[in-house]
């Protein structure tokens, strides 16, 4: 079978590896004769593989030891809500850096939950076309956290590097670049991503929180909901996403295998070098909306002259078995995803598409 070159922004592609090794394992699971979909999640298979992928993000995040790392169901979008309900207490506020339509998303859903602000916004600036700098930034000192999404995977803008918040713990959404390099988690009070894009399938979000967060967190709200329930039963309070956990566990596995995260950002900012460069070399053919210096090595946005361009350029790549290039249905344009599990050779191959188009 051949493989599609896939450039979906999520769920997104996965390494074949990880993916050959859970159809072999599919309905053996470790010579248990059953497939990790059928095990107890509170048997010694699952549990062995549930307590791999923590370590795994542990070793390979270099997650201190005075942090928790969950494995939990609803995706990023639930955690939009559970952030605030567990850190926003009664009294105090909450920032919100809004770069995108996620963290715009994330803002509405904390509203319904307290009191949050808008410590910086680039919306009416070139339309999310940046990233704030620190002295844009209009935090209080004295508010319960700051949240910002760390990579945009609609307008392709990415922070480069993290905001200073002092003393307030920051909190990012790190969905669609969670991994893609290393980085000093201790710099964060909590970290949450959707599995579906840098990770493994859809149907889990890996929260990396500080435990003195969780122990602080609110105690009003559905035992469900508290990040204290899960830290306590080390993400076992109630069934997990079994399978989606297994293939998270592979996921890392090969990541580990490549050379651990520094290996991993080295071909990633190649993958991105490729297309950009393809994109400023063509400027009488494509444009890309994104100021350089924030430019998304995760998610690559541009556009072509013309609509009609941008049908042609979309079906020349369909000939060579591309997919997933069409921008979010919000703006229109391209958009090539390229995370962890899509290959150099992939982009090399969008890149040499792009310099040979021709109308």
């Amino acid at each position: 079978m051949a493989r599609a070159i896939n450039f979906n922004a999520g769920p997104a592609a996965l390494p074949a590896a990880a993916l050959e090794r859970a159809q072999k394992e599919l309905l053996d699971l470790a010579g248990t004769g059953m497939s990790v979909m059928e095990h107890s999640h509170r048997g010694k298979a699952y549990e062995a593989v549930h307590n791999e992928a923590i370590s795994l993000v542990r070793e390979l995040m270099g997650v201190p030891d005075s942090y928790d790392v969950l494995l939990l169901q609803g995706g990023a979008s639930q955690q939009f809500a559970v952030v605030p309900m567990n850190l926003l207490p009664a009294g105090k506020s909450a920032d919100y850096v809004l770069t995108g339509a996620w963290s715009q998303k994330a803002y509405k859903e904390a509203k319904s939950v307290g009191t949050v602000r808008v410590a910086a916004t680039t919306e009416k600036d070139k339309k999310f076309g940046r990233i704030p700098s620190q002295k844009e930034l209009e935090l209080d000192p004295n508010a319960a956290y700051v949240h910002i999404t760390s990579n945009n995977t609609i307008f392709g803008t990415q922070w480069a590097e993290f905001p200073d918040t002092g003393s307030v713990p920051l909190v990012a959404d790190m969905s669609s670049d969670i991994a893609w390099r290393p980085i000093d988690v201790s710099k964060f009070g909590l970290i949450y991503a959707g599995a579906q894009k840098n990770l493994g399938p859809s149907g889990l979000v890996v929260v990396i929180v500080k435990k003195e967060l969780v122990a602080a967190g609110r105690s009003d709200i559905p035992a469900i909901f508290q990040y204290r329930t899960h830290a306590d039963n080390n993400s076992l309070y109630n069934t997990p996403p079994t399978f989606s956990v297994y293939v998270l566990r592979n996921v890392l596995e090969e990541l580990k295998k490549a050379g651990g995260l520094s290996a991993v950002e080295k071909t990633n900012r190649e993958k991105a070098k490729l297309i950009y460069d393809a994109i400023d070399e063509r400027s009488d053919l494509y444009s890309s909306p994104v100021e350089k210096s924030a430019r998304s090595t995760m998610n690559v946005v541009w556009t072509l002259k013309t609509p009609e361009l941008e049908a042609e350029f979309l079906e020349e790549a369909k000939k060579r078995n591309m997919i997933g290039l069409k921008g979010h249905r919000s703006v229109g344009g391209m958009r090539a995803s390229i995370y962890n599990a899509v290959s150099l050779e992939w982009c090399k191959a969008l890149a040499e598409l792009m310099k040979g188009f021709k109308r």
